[in-house]
Formats: structure tokens, sequence, C-alpha cells
């Protein structure tokens, strides 16, 4: 890989590493807790980057957290054209957030910072002049134990990273709900297996009083056989063998959600901004849309073969997103997600499960 993307950083404290490339957008590419040895938990297509070739809708490059933009779909989208239809062969990812390069602005060994200009048009005509800035850092144990309110284990080994996403309105017009206004969207592209399974608790309640506890239509029906939804919290198969994806709204949404490998015993954690009171999320569904701003804070996808059976993947990928932003010109506004993951006996990780999830680890399963 590194022959082809020679401007690598890598972060490193002690075993825990992360590997950064400024030509993908600042995006992490993968990272490890045991050092060269240890497992890679980022999704890497290595065929496509070593064949050098650029796809024409989206280089699915792989990367285990990258910086993108919402919607995705709707009359304010990002990735379809004025006019053009809400199929496959319409959607194109802006080249600023697929190919193209964020400038290294700064770098120590646990930390880089990187930014980037853009001018991107949504599907409703309006120019964003926008400036994104992201910082990548490592997480150590003391830290991930602070963050996330728990004391890590001294029998578990970990690595962790945040990225701290802004984005300012450097145009002369104010984003507002009659323009459109983007959002800070932050996915992690994981290891699909068998073995593996997502976990998202979420705020109980009724309908009347908090909504649907779950969009699961994105790209067809979950079917009951993949998505397990309770009272408090879903599982999602994570295998890479069917397309789908899954969504909470910010009423019931809480700044966490996780997956857990039972082969390698990897506990997966993601924990994002999510501010109080602030309801306005950008709808990425693939239609003209009533609702613009009914979109949700969390979600996960699962890879599959697409209707001309080729393939993305396959991995899964953790998802979140920031309010849409209303930003005044010059105004900026910030998007903080952290990655973690854990390995060790299941005895500790059964905490970890508890503490941050709510659930036990032998019940992150979808039964047959």
């Amino acid at each position: 890989m590194s022959g082809h993307y020679k401007d690598l950083v890598v972060l490193e404290n002690g075993v825990s590493s992360v590997l950064v490339s400024p030509e993908l957008q600042g995006r992490v590419m993968t990272s490890t807790a045991g050092g060269d040895d240890g497992q890679s938990f980022g999704w890497i297509n290595y065929d496509l980057i070593a064949s050098g070739e650029s796809k024409e809708h989206f280089n699915p490059t792989g990367g285990e957290e990258r910086f993108w933009l919402g919607p995705e779909g709707g009359q304010f989208s990002l990735y379809f054209k004025k006019g053009a239809r809400f199929e496959f062969q319409d959607w194109y990812v802006p080249k600023e957030l697929d190919t193209e390069p964020f400038s290294l602005v700064g770098s120590t060994k646990e930390e880089a910072r990187f930014e980037r200009e853009m001018k991107l048009e949504n599907y409703s005509g309006t120019i964003f002049n926008l400036l994104v800035q992201r910082t990548i850092s490592l997480i150590g144990k003391d830290q991930a134990s602070e963050e996330l309110g728990v004391l890590i284990p001294d029998g578990v080994s970990m690595v962790g990273f945040a990225s701290e996403n802004s984005i300012t309105n450097i145009g002369s017009q104010d984003w507002t709900k009659e323009t459109g206004m983007p959002s800070i969207w932050i996915l992690s592209m994981l290891n699909s297996s068998d073995e593996t399974t997502i976990t998202i608790p979420f705020k109980k309640g009724s309908r009347s009083e908090l909504g649907k506890k779950v969009t699961d239509d994105y790209f067809g029906k979950v079917s009951q056989d993949r998505l397990k939804v309770m009272d408090s919290v879903l599982f999602f198969k994570a295998d890479g063998q069917s397309r789908g994806k899954i969504g909470i709204s910010p009423e019931r949404a809480l700044p966490v959600l996780g997956s857990y490998d039972a082969k390698n015993k990897v506990l997966t954690i993601a924990k994002f901004s999510l501010p109080e009171g602030r309801t306005d999320y950008v709808n990425s569904l693939w239609e003209i849309q009533e609702q613009p701003f009914k979109g949700d804070a969390v979600n996960a996808y699962n890879d599959g073969p697409l209707e001309d059976g080729g393939q993305l993947g396959p991995f899964y990928e953790l998802e979140s997103s920031s309010p849409a932003l209303a930003l005044k010109s010059g105004e900026r506004d910030t998007h903080r997600h952290q990655t973690y993951h854990f390995i060790g006996d299941v005895k500790h990780l059964d905490v970890l499960s508890k503490e941050i999830l709510g659930v036990p680890i032998n019940e992150i399963e979808i039964k047959e």
C-alpha cells in the first residue's frame, strides 16, 4: 500500500498505532493494538489500490474512518446532480470526498491535523463554500477510561483514536432549510465476518413519545433474520453478505454504538458528539423527501452484492452524523467521533460491553 500512498502518517503509542492518509482526505486507513504483528481493524481494498485505477461513481478504497458530508439523497443531496434519478448509476461521490487530498498542516507522534477548502453544489443548485478541518489523535487507556466512563481492565489490549471534524461556512450565503444544510458524516469501514454483530443501544419509550425505533429500509427492508430489535437495543448482522442499512433518529439515539467479533474476541466501540436538543438531521433516503431534516444521527451498514452482481466490499460500517449545519457566513461547527477496539478475555470484554453498550457480551448475536 505504501508504494501508492507515500505520505502516510503513522501515529503510535507503544504497540497501538493508527495509519492515516493525507491523500485520502485525512482518512484513517487502519489501526492495530498489537504492533506490526497485530490484527488490522480497518477494511482496506488492497486490489483497487494496487490497480491504480479510478472508478467513476465511488472508489471504495476502504479505510477505518473517513470524512464525508450528508445528505446522500433527497433534494439537498450532494451525491446526485440536479434532475438525476435516485438510482445507483446516477450516484457520484464528490471527488473532494473520494480521490482528492487534504493538506497535512501539522503532526506529532500522536496527532495529525488536516484541512481542505471545498466548493460543492447540491441537487437543488445551492453552492456551498466551506473549510474542512480534521484532527486525528490517539487515545490511550487512561483517557479511554475517562471518555467511556469505565475502567479498562489490565487484561485487555486496545487501540483508540478520535477524529475532530470542523466545518466553517466561508461563503457569503447563510445555510438554511430553504437552501439545504450539509452535515458532517463519519463512516468506519470494518472487516465483516459470519461471527460479527453490530450493537446499537437506543432510548426506551413509546412510538408516540419518541417515534419509531429504527429506519430499516434504506436499500430495501432488512429481513428479521438479520436485524433483531428489542426495547432499548438492536443487533444487526455484519457478515458482508447482504446489502442493508439502518438508522436511529436523534430522538432515540444515544452517543454510542459498537460491534462484537466473537471469533477474534474483539469489541469495537464508536462514541460521538450528540448535542442535546438539536433534532434537525439530514435525511439521506434516495427520494425527493417530505421531511428533509428528519434524518438519523446514527447509522450502520452491512455490505453485500449489488443488483448487477458486483460488490463494493465486503465490509460493514459504523456511522455517526452531526446535526444539519445551519451556519451563517463565517460560522463553524464541530463533530467528534471516537473509535476503540478492545481485545482480551471474554470476561473482561463483558464488563466493557455491559457498561458501555448496556448488554452482556454473550447476548450480542442473532440466533438462527
